[in-house]
């Protein structure tokens, strides 16, 4: 299965693809960079931002969302204006990491400490200050988890009853049941650590099984419902860091990644890569 760089960009630190099916367009950014991207027929287009970004997400509105350091922000895509939509996480020092939208369209927003300097260098994470929010259409901000470390993957099951999370942190991957009233119940471990690197962002084909980007691990793991390793999928990028199900029939599994040590040639490259199985679809926010 042949890997292609779906553009000559290179991120810094690429993240959070979503696949929009009604403007067939690749969204993603660079969360060190400052910038948010799009893929659509055939161009590349670049929005400058003035903070970290760590998702950019298509509105039903006709606008996106952005997930900045200060907070979660519309993006005119037009005039580049930004309006404030919320402060999910009031915690000082900490910033917007994994952010998707569930089946009704309410985003859910992990955070973290912040582990990135103003020019881009690392800065330890010394907490587990973070926490996953999830913001309705409305801007009304509903808190669910709390003391996390890196949390990635934000993945839900059919029936919008269970939810996938991961936290980087721990190598690990969790699923927790979502109660009636929205509140999630505790942790349940689903995937734990693996030789081939630590767990980043994921999606979900048709079948149910979960494609995990593995940071460190030049690769990915497809896991069962059942959490066992499926296959591993090799990548020519040391850092792959998360991935979505695209194309005209889902699939096509586009690969965001990092820069690293190792240098390699494509590392921070948008990797394309066609697959068997077609994935499920991402939801614009409602609002």
């Amino acid at each position: 299965m042949p890997c292609i760089a779906v553009t000559p960009h290179r991120a810094q630190l690429g993240e959070g693809p979503f696949w929009d099916v009604p403007s067939q367009a690749l969204y993603w950014v660079n969360i060190i960079g400052k910038q948010a991207l799009r893929l659509m027929d055939g161009q590349l287009q670049v929005w400058q931002l003035p903070e970290h970004v760590s998702a950019f997400i298509p509105c039903e509105s006709g606008d996106a969302l952005v997930t900045l350091s200060s907070g979660v922000y519309r993006l005119n895509l037009a005039t580049q204006a930004l309006t404030l939509l919320c402060v999910a996480d009031p915690q000082a020092g900490n910033r917007g990491n994994e952010a998707r939208c569930d089946a009704s369209g309410r985003l859910w927003l992990g955070t973290m400490q912040n582990n990135i300097g103003e020019k881009g260098e690392d800065v330890p994470i010394t907490r587990r200050s973070g926490g996953l929010f999830r913001i309705d259409a409305d801007a009304q901000v509903t808190p669910l988890l709390s003391g996390l470390g890196i949390p990635n993957t934000l993945l839900w099951n059919d029936d919008g009853t269970q939810v996938h999370f991961g936290d980087s942190m721990d190598g690990t991957l969790y699923r927790h049941s979502i109660r009636a009233d929205g509140q999630l119940d505790p942790a349940n471990v689903w995937f734990g650590p693996h030789e081939r690197g630590g767990p980043d962002g994921s999606a979900m084909d048709a079948e149910g099984y979960i494609w995990n980007a593995r940071w460190d691990g030049s690769c990915l793991l497809r896991l069962t419902p059942e959490g066992e390793v499926d296959r591993v999928i090799e990548l020519p990028v040391s850092r792959p860091t998360s991935c979505v199900f695209g194309g005209p029939n889902l699939t096509t599994l586009y690969i965001t990644s990092a820069a690293s040590p190792l240098d390699h040639p494509l590392d921070g490259a948008v990797l394309a890569l066609e697959v068997d199985v077609p994935g499920k679809p991402c939801h614009r926010f409602a609002g």
